[in-house]
Protein backbone atom coordinates (compact mmCIF):
# COMPACT_ATOMS: atom_id res chain seq x y z
CA UNK A 1 0.00 0.00 0.00
CA UNK A 2 1.41 3.08 -0.52
CA UNK A 3 1.71 5.60 2.47
CA UNK A 4 2.25 9.14 1.81
CA UNK A 5 4.10 10.81 4.68
CA UNK A 6 6.13 13.72 5.75
CA UNK A 7 9.82 13.66 6.49
CA UNK A 8 12.16 16.24 7.53
CA UNK A 9 9.84 18.80 5.51
CA UNK A 10 9.07 16.76 2.43
CA UNK A 11 6.50 14.74 1.57
CA UNK A 12 7.73 11.15 0.58
CA UNK A 13 5.24 8.16 -0.77
CA UNK A 14 6.26 4.75 -0.10
CA UNK A 15 5.12 1.49 -0.86
CA UNK A 16 4.49 -0.87 2.16
CA UNK A 17 2.65 -2.91 4.09
CA UNK A 18 0.81 -1.12 6.41
CA UNK A 19 2.21 -2.85 9.41
CA UNK A 20 5.78 -2.04 8.50
CA UNK A 21 7.86 -0.30 11.36
CA UNK A 22 8.61 3.22 10.70
CA UNK A 23 12.31 2.35 11.51
CA UNK A 24 12.75 0.28 8.37
CA UNK A 25 10.56 2.90 6.42
CA UNK A 26 12.95 5.42 7.37
CA UNK A 27 16.31 3.23 6.89
CA UNK A 28 15.01 0.91 3.97
CA UNK A 29 13.11 2.95 1.68
CA UNK A 30 14.15 6.37 2.51
CA UNK A 31 18.00 5.97 3.09
CA UNK A 32 17.99 7.56 5.80
CA UNK A 33 20.16 5.52 8.07
CA UNK A 34 20.56 7.76 11.22
CA UNK A 35 18.08 6.00 13.13
CA UNK A 36 19.49 2.97 14.80
CA UNK A 37 18.03 -0.35 15.36
CA UNK A 38 18.70 -1.09 18.64
CA UNK A 39 16.37 -4.02 20.47
CA UNK A 40 13.21 -3.74 18.29
CA UNK A 41 11.22 -3.75 21.39
CA UNK A 42 11.09 -0.12 22.04
CA UNK A 43 13.26 -0.63 25.39
CA UNK A 44 16.44 1.22 24.29
CA UNK A 45 15.52 4.47 22.47
CA UNK A 46 18.22 4.11 19.54
CA UNK A 47 15.32 4.69 17.37
CA UNK A 48 14.12 7.75 18.67
CA UNK A 49 12.50 10.01 16.30
CA UNK A 50 9.85 12.84 16.46
CA UNK A 51 6.39 13.01 15.57
CA UNK A 52 5.31 16.49 15.82
CA UNK A 53 7.55 16.67 18.13
CA UNK A 54 7.35 14.24 20.70
CA UNK A 55 10.01 11.63 20.84
CA UNK A 56 8.60 8.53 19.41
CA UNK A 57 9.79 5.34 19.15
CA UNK A 58 10.07 4.18 15.56
CA UNK A 59 10.93 0.59 15.75
CA UNK A 60 7.09 -0.12 17.14
CA UNK A 61 5.56 2.63 15.13
CA UNK A 62 3.76 0.68 12.46
CA UNK A 63 3.52 3.16 8.96
CA UNK A 64 -0.26 2.70 9.25
CA UNK A 65 -0.46 4.96 12.61
CA UNK A 66 1.78 7.63 11.41
CA UNK A 67 -0.69 9.42 9.19
CA UNK A 68 -0.27 13.50 8.47
CA UNK A 69 2.37 13.90 11.66
CA UNK A 70 5.05 15.39 10.99
CA UNK A 71 8.14 13.19 11.35
CA UNK A 72 12.06 14.61 12.20
CA UNK A 73 14.90 12.54 12.56
CA UNK A 74 17.95 13.27 13.28
CA UNK A 75 19.48 14.04 9.91
CA UNK A 76 17.04 17.21 10.11
CA UNK A 77 17.07 17.59 14.20
CA UNK A 78 19.37 20.91 13.58
CA UNK A 79 16.74 22.50 11.68
CA UNK A 80 15.86 24.01 15.26
CA UNK A 81 17.59 26.34 17.67
CA UNK A 82 17.68 23.50 19.57
CA UNK A 83 18.28 20.85 17.97
CA UNK A 84 21.21 22.92 16.89
CA UNK A 85 22.15 23.74 20.50
CA UNK A 86 22.05 20.09 21.50
CA UNK A 87 24.15 18.77 19.15
CA UNK A 88 26.60 21.47 19.53
CA UNK A 89 26.55 20.91 23.54
CA UNK A 90 27.54 16.85 22.64
CA UNK A 91 30.65 17.67 20.11
CA UNK A 92 32.04 20.30 22.90
CA UNK A 93 31.40 17.86 25.75
CA UNK A 94 32.62 14.94 24.05
CA UNK A 95 29.58 12.57 24.82
CA UNK A 96 30.02 10.09 22.67
CA UNK A 97 32.01 7.23 23.07
CA UNK A 98 30.82 4.36 20.63
CA UNK A 99 27.89 6.80 19.31
CA UNK A 100 26.04 3.95 18.71
CA UNK A 101 22.79 5.43 20.93
CA UNK A 102 23.25 8.94 20.04
CA UNK A 103 21.15 9.85 17.35
CA UNK A 104 18.44 8.81 20.01
CA UNK A 105 19.89 10.43 22.74
CA UNK A 106 20.15 13.76 21.16
CA UNK A 107 16.37 13.37 19.65
CA UNK A 108 15.12 12.96 23.29
CA UNK A 109 16.81 15.48 24.44
CA UNK A 110 15.98 17.73 21.91
CA UNK A 111 12.46 17.27 22.65
CA UNK A 112 12.73 17.76 26.42
CA UNK A 113 13.89 20.91 25.82
CA UNK A 114 11.45 21.93 23.60
CA UNK A 115 9.02 21.27 25.72
CA UNK A 116 10.77 22.53 28.95
CA UNK A 117 13.86 24.67 28.34
CA UNK A 118 14.89 24.85 31.49
CA UNK A 119 14.73 21.33 32.78
CA UNK A 120 16.04 19.88 36.35
CA UNK A 121 17.90 17.00 37.10
CA UNK A 122 14.61 14.97 37.56
CA UNK A 123 13.20 16.22 34.52
CA UNK A 124 16.34 15.30 32.57
CA UNK A 125 16.51 11.69 34.27
CA UNK A 126 12.44 11.20 33.32
CA UNK A 127 12.86 12.37 29.87
CA UNK A 128 15.98 10.16 29.18
CA UNK A 129 15.06 7.26 31.35
CA UNK A 130 14.16 5.44 27.84
CA UNK A 131 16.85 5.89 26.24
CA UNK A 132 20.03 3.34 27.09
CA UNK A 133 23.87 4.00 26.72
CA UNK A 134 26.21 0.86 26.57
CA UNK A 135 29.03 3.06 27.53
CA UNK A 136 27.05 4.56 30.21
CA UNK A 137 27.60 8.13 29.06
CA UNK A 138 24.65 9.54 31.17
CA UNK A 139 26.81 12.17 33.56
CA UNK A 140 28.25 13.49 29.96
CA UNK A 141 24.17 13.56 28.25
CA UNK A 142 23.07 15.54 31.51
CA UNK A 143 25.99 17.95 31.53
CA UNK A 144 25.25 18.18 28.08
CA UNK A 145 21.26 19.26 27.97
CA UNK A 146 22.20 21.15 30.77
CA UNK A 147 24.25 23.51 28.09
CA UNK A 148 22.28 22.75 25.21
CA UNK A 149 19.79 24.29 28.12
CA UNK A 150 22.26 27.64 29.12
CA UNK A 151 22.29 25.72 32.69
CA UNK A 152 25.53 25.23 34.96
CA UNK A 153 26.85 21.98 34.36
CA UNK A 154 29.85 19.97 36.26
CA UNK A 155 33.23 19.59 34.42
CA UNK A 156 32.89 15.82 32.78
CA UNK A 157 35.80 15.80 30.60
CA UNK A 158 37.50 13.52 33.49
CA UNK A 159 34.25 10.86 33.69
Amino acid sequence: MAYTITVNGEQRTVDVEADTPLLWVLRDELDLKGTKFGCGESFCGACTVHLDGMPTRSCVTPISRVGTRQITTIEAVDGSEVGRRVKQAWLELDVMQCGYCQSGQVMAATALLQRNPRPTDQDIDEAMSGNLCRCATYIRIRAAIKQAAGLPTADTREV
